[in-house]
């Protein structure tokens, strides 16, 4: 597709996002700040004297009984006139705008320039996730009022009760990516089976797999919850199934979108990590930090103690030794919550094994592989046990690993006491 169609048509799906992300449940309407007018000095002469009416520069001066009325499209000034003379007023500071007006669409075109051989397709794809992020953010908002919240009365494939924002999310998703002709293949952690969409040969060159509403337990006490998905590139060897069945690090694209206090995306292309978050006021996700990397030095680990006694003597050592070297324990119980806070400040995020599941218990390629791949490329280190997590040759679609990912330092730290 040529590039100026393609941009115009990302254009038109943002609009249409746009009316999709507007604020509602009664929530106020944001106002954008005045804008300043440039520099600039405007003098106004003046004469004593009845009706009089002077204009320069666009600017109104009234002369009435001694008092001089001054009307500019940004001012009213009243001062009391005395004498005949010439008023300069002050300059004012020459300031433009300072919004961010880069957003999610204007920086993957960007990013596209610098590969000759992109044919616009994953833009798409990626159009079609902001637009789905942007609803599911809007139900996860009014949840309580819409009265979503709490079980659907199904168990998921995992084992798990299902809530009902995690089959609307799911229902959301397929929607806005079951239309992109690119996309050959959807994988959800809540469907048992993928849905298999087209074949290679009519343009389903892509499988993205994704996790609609990973912590969607936490709803009913407002904790923030999340989207993970995953871009793989289908092979033409096999089945669509087994062409699904790639180790993390052949994926062209990871990323997670986090609804809390502000709705955040999170995207890495194998180039770099870079973070959205999402104006409701112009409905797009606006570029606000890229090149992420994650600090080194921060003493915090973020673990469900509740699971010590299950842990390995290796791990149940390192938290012995956390506690004595003053560390401190962040954990919240939404992976995406608690993966963000470690890519933004540091430390260790550690879901290990246990006695009663040995395996782990994330799945490997809805959650997993995409954090992994994030945390790599912000200079992280992911691990499951002694190896890669990027490097597992997965075995199935819901096969769970353990999961260790933070700052090298601190993960090292772990494996120190567990290798």
């Amino acid at each position: 597709m040529h590039s100026s169609t393609l941009e115009g048509a990302i254009e038109a799906s943002a609009s249409t996002a746009s009316i999709a992300s507007a604020p509602s449940c009664g929530e106020g309407t944001l106002e954008s700040p005045p804008k300043k007018r440039p520099t600039g000095v405007l003098r106004a002469a003046t004469i004593t004297g009845w009706g009089f009416l002077s204009v320069m520069v666009s600017f109104l001066s009234l002369s009435w009984f001694g008092v001089e009325w001054c009307f500019h499209p940004c001012v009213v000034l009243l001062r009391h006139r005395t004498e005949t003379h010439v008023e300069r007023l002050v300059p004012m500071e020459h300031t433009w705008t300072e919004d961010n007006l880069e957003s999610l669409q204007s920086h993957i075109l960007s990013e596209e320039q610098k590969h000759p051989g992109a044919t616009g397709e994953f833009t798409w794809i990626i159009s079609a996730i902001s637009l789905a992020a942007k609803a599911i953010g809007n139900k996860v908002r009014c949840a309580r009022i819409q009265d979503v919240i709490g079980d659907a009365g199904d168990v998921n494939v995992q084992g798990e009760m299902q809530q009902k924002l995690d089959v609307i999310s799911n229902e959301i998703i397929m929607r806005c990516l079951g239309n992109r002709d690119n996309v050959g293949v959807l994988a959800s952690e809540e469907n048992e089976t993928p849905l298999l969409l087209r074949r290679r040969d009519e343009g389903g060159r892509y499988a993205v797999l994704f996790d609609p509403l990973d912590g969607s337990s936490n709803l009913d006490v407002s904790v923030g919850v999340g989207t993970i998905f995953s871009v793989l590139r289908l092979s033409n060897e096999g089945s669509r199934e087994e062409a699904m069945l790639q180790k993390g690090a052949n994926q062209v694209a990871a990323g997670y979108v986090l609804y809390g206090s502000s709705t955040v995306l999170v995207l890495t292309t194998g180039n770099g990590v870079a973070m959205f978050v999402l104006d409701q006021a112009i409905g797009s996700f606006v570029l606000v930090a890229k090149s992420l990397q994650i600090p080194s030095g921060n003493k915090t680990y973020s673990t469900n103690e509740a699971y010590t006694d299950g842990y390995s003597s290796g791990l149940q050592n390192y938290l012995k030794w956390a506690h004595k070297n003053e560390y401190s324990s962040r954990y919240i119980g939404s992976m995406v919550a608690d993966v963000h806070r470690v890519l933004l400040k540091g430390g260790v995020f550690l879901y290990p094994p246990t006695t009663d599941k040995p395996d782990g218990k994330l799945r490997l390629m809805y959650e997993a592989n995409p954090m992994a791949l994030i945390i790599e490329q912000a200079g992280g280190k992911a691990v499951a046990g002694d190896d890669r997590i990027l490097d597992i040759v997965p075995k199935g679609l819901h096969q769970r690993t353990s999961v260790i990912l933070g700052s090298v330092d601190q993960v090292d730290a772990i494996l120190s006491h567990t290798t």
